[in-house]
């Protein structure tokens, strides 16, 4: 992959609740290409930047089925860095509760349960398949961010009071968007959605 790009050099933004793509079920990568491959490097330099250890295309405006994790949040660890493309779950055990964020949910931490292992299946970008167990972080992260893809957010699995505690900043969030649309600052919906559909039929 190329070199870490400059800000000006990328062409996408990190984006946050409550934008419409974040509830946008992403569509299967059929080609790759080198325009997906400079996507995934700036999703990773985008991740660094605001100290993630995942992200997935929703979070950067795009409806495709990829994400990408390190779990080390360190730029200098490339050889840490995994892209799953169509990833899916084909079978889970267990269950376990921890503490998660978003960087498209900012300050907002809550405890989410999860299932303690799954089996995946995904492809990387050089099209070898992926099959992997997976435990601990790792599991945990690949299903979060599979949950992106599918238009879920973490929030969605809170308990009832969990869901309370959080909500003023949820709402600080959407009254930051509804401002926004005001202004002419962001996208109608109708238009997120058509450009959303020109980049599904791009890459068919």
């Amino acid at each position: 992959m190329t070199q870490e790009m400059s800000e000006s050099q990328r062409t996408l933004r990190l984006i946050q609740y409550p934008h419409p793509t974040l509830r946008y079920k992403a569509k299967p990568v059929r080609k790759v290409d080198f325009e997906l491959f400079t996507f995934i490097r700036e999703m990773f330099d985008l991740m660094y930047e605001h100290n993630g250890i995942g992200l997935a295309a929703n979070q950067v405006d795009l409806p495709y089925r990829l994400f990408v994790i390190n779990l080390t949040a360190d730029p200098s660890e490339r050889g840490e860095e995994l892209v799953f493309i169509n990833p899916e779950i084909v079978r889970r055990s267990g269950s376990e509760e921890a503490e998660e964020g978003c960087l498209s949910l900012p300050d907002v931490r809550a405890m989410v349960r999860r299932s303690k292992e799954v089996q995946i299946v995904a492809y990387t970008p050089s099209g070898d398949e992926i099959n992997w167990r997976l435990s601990g972080l790792l599991a945990r992260a690949f299903q979060h961010e599979l949950d992106h893809l599918n238009g879920v957010l973490f929030v969605d699995h809170l308990s009832p009071s969990e869901s309370l505690s959080v909500r003023p900043i949820l709402q600080d969030l959407e009254k930051e968007y509804a401002e926004a649309l005001s202004k002419g600052q962001a996208r109608p919906l109708e238009d997120v959605m058509a450009r959303l559909k020109e980049l599904e039929v791009a890459r068919t």
